[in-house]
Formats: C-alpha cells, structure tokens, sequence
C-alpha cells in the first residue's frame, strides 16, 4: 500500500500531525522508533497553556490548538479538565506585574484578591498573598495517557496506521527504508524532537535550534481528597514566560529575584504544578540550555522547587512518587521550526516547551499548508 502521508515520531507532534492529514481524509501511517513515545511529550505538566504565548501568532496558534484539543478530547473520551489557570503574587512588585498584564490585554483573565483566590483555591497560601492572576482559558490532560491513548483512537476513528519499534533509516519518496523493511507515501513528515538532525543532519544547521533540559516530579495519587483546582504559578513564572516581557515592572522583579534568590535564575528555575486524573501533582521545573547539558540529575534543583513550592502551595502528606529529566528543543525567536527535506518532505520541530499547548494547531497549520488549502 502507499500511504498518502508518513509521520515520523509518535510524540504530541506527531499525533497532531496525524490527526491533521487523517481528519482530511488521507490515509496516514505513524512510523515510531521506539514500543510508544518517551521523550518530551510524556515529560511535561499536561498543561494546554494559552496564557503563556505571547500576543502575537504564538498566541493565536495556541488558542487554536485548545479549540482542536477540545474537539480530540471529547470525541476520544480521554481525561481532561478545564481547569483554567492561576498566578499567584506574594510580593507588591510581582502584583504590580499582574496588574499591568490585565490591564494591557484583552485576554479573558482578571486579577483577583487574596480573599477571592483562597475562597475558590483553599489550597493556597494566604501569609503574603498579595493577589492571583485569573485565566479561565487553561485545559489539563495527562500526558501519558494522551500519548498510550491517542494512537488507538486515531486508528479506530479515522484509519490511521501505527508502526512501532521501527526506525526510519532513509528515504527517497515514494520508498521509506526503516528497520522494519520499506514502506510507501507521497508525503512525509518528521516530527521527531530532539532527535531532529537524524534524518535532516543539514536541514537546520543555520536554525539557532538548542536543547533545554529539565528536571521534574510527579506525587503520590491524592484521588477526590486533595485536589489544586487549576493550574499554578508564581513569581517566578513572570520572568520565565514572554506573556509578561512588556510589563513596566518587571525588570524590578527580576532585579529583585536576582538578589534574593540567584540560585533559582541561574538554574532556570520556575515552579509550576498541576494535577492529572488520579489526582497526582506534577512539579517542577528546571531548564539548563545547550552546552551546559549534562546526563546527571541534580537532587538540589528538586529540593529547591519544594522549598519555593511550599511559600505558595500547601500540599498534604506531599510525597515524591517519580522523578525525571527531560530535554526538548528550543528556537531562539520562533514558536517552532520547519524544514524542507526535498519534494514533499517536510519536518517540524522547536516548539520548545509548549508542545503540548501548540501542536494541534501547528498540524493544521502545516497540513494547510502542505496541501494548498486557503485559509
């Protein structure tokens, strides 16, 4: 058989892609090296972010993925929450930030008092609360199960083939060479991550295109008994996120954090949580970038996101069930970067640390693209 569309990399990326050429009509087949997906995509909160794009395409591409992920979610069945999202201010000058970013914008949030943020999230400390940025936009999954899940769906719903433990060693269109003998398409496209040089060596090599490392935690399933209610995120986030790059007081609250806690920047440290199905709190995180890259984790960058964890959220019994590190890559000015690896070939990659909350509308982005369609 040839296949009107191959996608290399059974990650978010790839799923997305899948989604976009399949829900067409086209008949797709996913080729993944590995039994399932185990990089980026099952490394991450299980955040759909919105709020953390910046005005501008990053912004628009995210909230068109959320309204496709709506749709993949309620037609598959798979967990999700509309959770919405919550950033917490503990100092004057982070409030002052938040304050500035609603006024400025015309996004669907608000910025709420101490009193109205633990009425509705009593998990939240109260000592110091200054104020809480309110976005109702946020949706939560579970990574992993997206990933275990989705495959079979698009198979069932729309016909999508899936060949795992099989590596793409070449092609030359319509022949695919993997390990697992060739395959036939018209069109194909990589989505294989951090692993992006391996079938386009030269296809990026003027990018800009870098690695970032995390590190993250995962607790104990806490069930209906102890439940966050939305997304979290504090000071620190408002230096991490370009959402808030414009804001006038911001260079004070970086000025303030690199005095009061430089460990944290120089280990590019912010701290996040959020909450799957079964209960369980994902926390982190960490990012180191490009050559300072090592293989070993470090227990202290774990230590340090609970200390800071601990000034805003206050989590029961909270104990550390899995750990892990992850890398993903980053464009240094673009939400994500494609390539052209000859006629109808195509790969994709770069979306940095907001794979899941970019992929479903980057796809369909470059499905309209790759076939002509208006848009």
């Amino acid at each position: 058989m040839t296949y009107d569309v191959a996608i290399v990399g059974a990650g978010i990326v790839g799923l997305a892609h899948a989604y976009a050429f399949a829900r067409r009509g086209l008949r797709v087949i996913v080729l993944e090296r590995h039994p399932r997906a185990m990089g980026a995509s099952v490394r991450n909160f299980g955040m759909i972010w919105p709020v953390g794009q910046p005005d501008g395409p990053s912004y628009q591409l995210a909230n068109r993925s959320r309204d496709i992920w709506l749709e993949v979610l309620a037609a598959s069945g798979i967990w999700h929450r509309r959770c919405g999202s919550l950033h917490v201010a503990y100092h004057e000058d982070e409030a002052q930030v938040l304050r500035e970013f609603a006024a400025a914008t015309d996004r669907p949030c608000e910025v709420r008092t101490p009193e109205q943020v633990v009425s509705d999230f009593p998990a939240i400390v109260r000592q110091g609360l200054h104020a809480g940025l309110w976005s109702p936009t946020e949706l939560a999954v579970d990574p992993r199960q997206v990933i275990a899940e989705l495959p079979g769906w698009l198979e069932k719903q729309y016909g999508v083939a899936f060949a795992f433990d099989t590596t793409v060693r070449d092609f030359d269109l319509p022949r695919i060479a993997t390990t697992q003998g060739d395959w036939r398409a018209n069109r194909l496209v990589v989505c294989t991550g951090v692993d992006f040089r391996e079938l386009a060596p030269e296809a990026f090599a003027d990018s800009g295109l870098y690695p970032v490392k995390l590190q993250m935690m995962r607790s104990q399933p806490f069930g209906d008994e102890f439940q966050i209610g939305t997304h979290l995120a504090a000071g620190l986030t408002l230096r991490h996120y370009a959402t808030f790059r414009d804001c006038p007081s911001l260079p004070a609250v970086a000025r303030r954090f690199d005095e009061e806690l430089p460990e944290y920047h120089r280990l590019g440290i912010h701290v996040m949580a959020s909450q799957n199905g079964a209960g369980e709190l994902t926390l982190g995180d960490s990012h180191v970038y490009g050559d300072a890259i090592d293989p070993f984790d470090d227990p202290h960058i774990d230590d340090l996101v609970l200390d800071y964890l601990r000034t805003f959220l206050t989590v029961p019994g909270l104990r550390i069930a899995s750990r892990w590190s992850g890398v993903y890559i980053k464009h240094p000015t673009k939400p994500f970067a494609a390539a052209d690896l000859g006629p109808n070939a195509l790969a994709v990659t770069g979306v940095g640390g907001a794979g899941m909350t970019l992929s479903f509308g980057l796809a369909e982005q470059m499905a309209t693209e790759v076939l002509g369609e208006k848009r």
